[in-house]
């Protein structure tokens, strides 16, 4: 098992086909390469999360697409072998540590491996990069 720290970054769109699309076009064209992307209802509309490899190509390229991007804020990502309570040592180590995760989602990614990303509150961003060992 891997974890590590990663910058994310939102923004809103309408809820309306294609709008996803639109924003993915744009990164693509300019050779974007995220980590995840991730989408779901808020307000109305859509909150849309891109979680990039290169922070500095994603803000330029955003900018220039004319993407209204929220402040860069922490998101964790963890890699592992796929295996059943995959997620426990994670998650207990937190809960041992009193840092509540907030969100997270985790996928099977094929040959026997599994990626999740989990946010915590602000505050315990630093504690969980230390009870973790997370780079």
């Amino acid at each position: 098992m891997a974890v590590r720290r990663a910058s994310y970054y939102s923004t809103k769109v309408p809820q309306r086909p294609g709008a996803g699309a639109q924003l993915l076009a744009a990164l693509k064209a300019s050779k974007v390469n995220l980590l995840a992307f991730t989408g779901f209802p808020a307000s109305g509309g859509a909150q849309v999360d891109f979680i990039p490899k290169d922070n500095a190509k994603f803000t330029q390229t955003a900018r220039k697409a004319k993407i209204k991007l929220s402040a860069r804020k922490t998101v964790f990502l963890a890699q592992g072998e796929d295996r059943p309570g995959a997620l426990t040592q994670i998650l207990g180590k937190l809960a041992k540590a009193k840092i509540n995760v907030v969100s997270l989602q985790a996928v099977i990614a094929g040959k026997g491996r599994y990626g999740a990303m989990f946010w915590v509150k602000r505050k315990d961003v630093g504690k969980a990069s230390r009870v973790l060992k997370a780079r």
